[in-house]
């Protein structure tokens, strides 16, 4: 008896056993199968490095970017195409890991954890994908810059959907060049500059001082008035003097902003200190990651000030000239809230998908809007932003945009010349809600460089909603 117990016990340790694995092989399957599939080796999806069970992915009018193709990864026809919106994309190989299909590996294959991928047996190719991007609107995005490198960026506010996004420098994926790794000309190819660049802010991150300012200093900060003599002497070192564009003598809080004046916003940073200004920075985002369609992650802005740093340093980082680093896609996200009473959806990329049969999935990668800003900051800063338009860089020169911008320009080194460019904002236009950023290197000023970017782009999303 003794010993039918004892076996019955080991039975049931057993069986015990046999069930844990049983569950711990079915957990693993389903948080770990698409990995699994997705490995280079899979000779189901991949051939020789390329993700060849992939769907079509187009752009938001159906126009085909890349699909798979006699057993490999073919690209548009038009190089100009090929080019515009191979970060978007992504190359044959996944050296641009930002681009969907990278990111987007399981979906592009349909994989799924009931089937596998038994619908690429089927079908001999996996779901095709739509983005948002508007590919001729990237192309002429691209000649903007007319061979710098940078980005831009334009995206609906409203919807977080992403119209246009070109990092520069690109290459044709279809004729890969030779020098790719060791030419300066494509130093930087493989980057998507607008999500994973990071930047010194110049002038743009006034916009960040001001925020503070009005959430510390209240209506206060709008209706006094500052000196400005050209030259901030901060503590009687000519070394730690902090210099302005021009000699604006006394201005106002709304027209620093739009002359950009370095002297009454090295002011204000000092006066409200190194920790309201490190809050407002963590509370806007601008050193954290920004997700694109709950899946693309972007680089991280870097903060730098410290509680105790010089009044010098505290200055220039207030006027965006410290070293502080932000990436372009917080910045965008920050237009959003700007422009759309505080909040600010997310960033998005994919349309939807479509499996093998055409049917759409209606798979949706947007997320909840996020209050960044209180609706009263939002509606200051929208005011400000405009009148940087109307009273500084000329409204006639963003004809019918009801533009809202700051522009910026980062000093890199001694040499005007590689100063960057900035320009960012977004337009108060209900049928046309859209923000932007454009930034380019060695562009020397933000308003002469890169607003007539951002003018022509934008000019033609217009265009196109029309």
């Amino acid at each position: 008896m003794k010993m039918i117990t004892k076996r019955g016990i080991f039975l049931w340790i057993l069986c015990a056993l046999f069930l844990a694995g049983l569950g711990f092989m079915t957990y693993s399957l389903v948080s770990h199968g698409s990995e699994w599939v997705m490995k280079p080796y899979n000779r189901h999806v991949f051939s020789d490095g390329q993700l060849i069970a992939a769907g079509k992915i187009t752009d938001r009018d159906g126009k085909l970017l890349v699909e798979t193709k006699d057993g490999e990864r073919s690209y548009n026809e038009s190089k100009k195409t090929r080019i515009a919106t191979l970060h978007a994309v992504g190359d044959k190989r996944g050296f641009i890991s930002t681009g969907v299909q990278s990111e987007f590996e399981s979906e592009l294959v349909g994989y799924n954890v009931l089937f596998g991928v038994y619908e690429i047996e089927r079908y001999s190719r996996g779901n095709d994908m739509e983005l948002t991007i508007d590919s001729e609107i990237n192309e002429l995005a691209y000649n903007a810059l007319n061979g710098r490198k940078g980005t831009v960026a334009v995206a609906n506010y409203k919807t977080g959907d992403i119209v246009c996004m070109v990092s520069a420098p690109s290459y044709d994926v279809e004729d890969v060049p030779a020098d790719i790794l060791t030419s300066e000309k494509y130093s930087g190819a493989y980057m998507n500059r607008f999500l994973t660049g990071l930047y010194t802010p110049g002038s743009t991150f006034k916009l960040v001082t001001a925020i503070c300012a009005i959430e510390n200093m209240g209506e206060e900060v709008l209706n006094r008035t500052w000196q400005c003599d050209r030259v901030l002497d901060v503590d009687g070192i000519k070394e730690d003097e902090i210099i302005c564009n021009a000699r604006h003598g006394k201005v106002t809080f709304e027209e620093a902003l739009a002359k950009s004046c370095n002297s009454t916003f090295a002011q204000i940073a000092i006066e409200l200190g190194p920790e309201k200004l490190r809050a407002t920075v963590e509370k806007l985002g601008l050193n954290s990651s920004v997700t694109v369609s709950g899946k693309i992650n972007s680089a991280k802005g870097r903060f730098y000030l410290e509680k105790g740093n010089a009044d010098t340093i505290v200055g220039w980082t207030g006027v965006g000239q410290g070293e502080t680093l932000l990436c372009p896609a917080a910045m965008m996200r920050l237009m959003f809230a700007i422009a759309n009473d505080g909040k600010a959806v997310s960033l998005n990329l994919v349309n939807d998908l479509s499996n093998q049969a055409g049917k759409k999935l209606g798979i949706s990668f947007k997320a909840d809007e996020t209050q960044l800003i209180s609706s009263e900051t939002a509606a200051i800063m929208k005011r400000l932003m405009r009148n940087n338009v109307t009273e500084q860089y000329g409204d006639s020169r963003y004809k019918g945009l009801s533009l809202c911008a700051k522009s910026g320009t980062a000093q890199i080194d001694e040499k005007e010349e590689n100063n960057t460019a900035l320009f960012v904002g977004f337009t108060d236009d209900a049928d046309h809600p859209y923000a932007f950023i454009v930034i380019a290197e060695k562009g020397n000023s933000g308003s002469q460089t890169a607003g007539p970017v951002a003018n022509k782009v934008l000019q033609e999303v217009f265009e196109q909603d029309n």
